[in-house]
């Protein structure tokens, strides 16, 4: 079973997402935590636009990073710039992977509108999250 860490800045949204995509597609073949370098709470509307898609992340918690640093992981995937930037050191064991997703909390507009920016990237965390269970955990 590989551990995964999936970091982002405040675990609200794109960790949160991609901590529930990749324990769907890795189901027990993976562990999987999410975390933040700050907790602002578990974003409603990532809840609202996972559950579209069968995955309910509404149990998730939003942790810091500290709460992780006596763990070992065989990978840390940082899922935005800031993360990847303030990631704090690893024991050599753990892999950072990095792909930068763009922040949905930051979207402007109409609740459609923000909604279909949580949607997009959602999309893109599934894609992500697909490709790297298939060509990293299990390939």
């Amino acid at each position: 079973m590989k551990r995964i860490l999936v970091l982002c800045t405040g675990n609200s949204c794109r960790s949160q997402m991609a901590h529930g995509y990749l324990k769907k597609i890795g189901g027990d073949k993976v562990e999987v935590k999410s975390a933040g370098i700050e907790a602002h709470g578990l974003n409603p509307r990532a809840v609202e636009v996972m559950r579209e898609v069968g995955i309910d992340i509404s149990g998730h918690t939003s942790n810091t990073i500290e709460e992780y640093s006596n763990e070992t992981f065989d990978y840390v995937l940082t899922v935005c710039d800031n993360a990847k930037e303030r990631c704090p050191f690893f024991p050599a064991k753990s892999k950072l992977v990095h792909h930068n997703f763009p922040d949905p909390a930051a979207a402007k507009g109409t609740e459609n509108e923000i909604l279909m920016a949580f949607r997009s990237t959602r999309d893109q965390i599934e894609a992500y999250c697909q490709n790297f269970i298939s060509t990293t955990v299990v390939g």
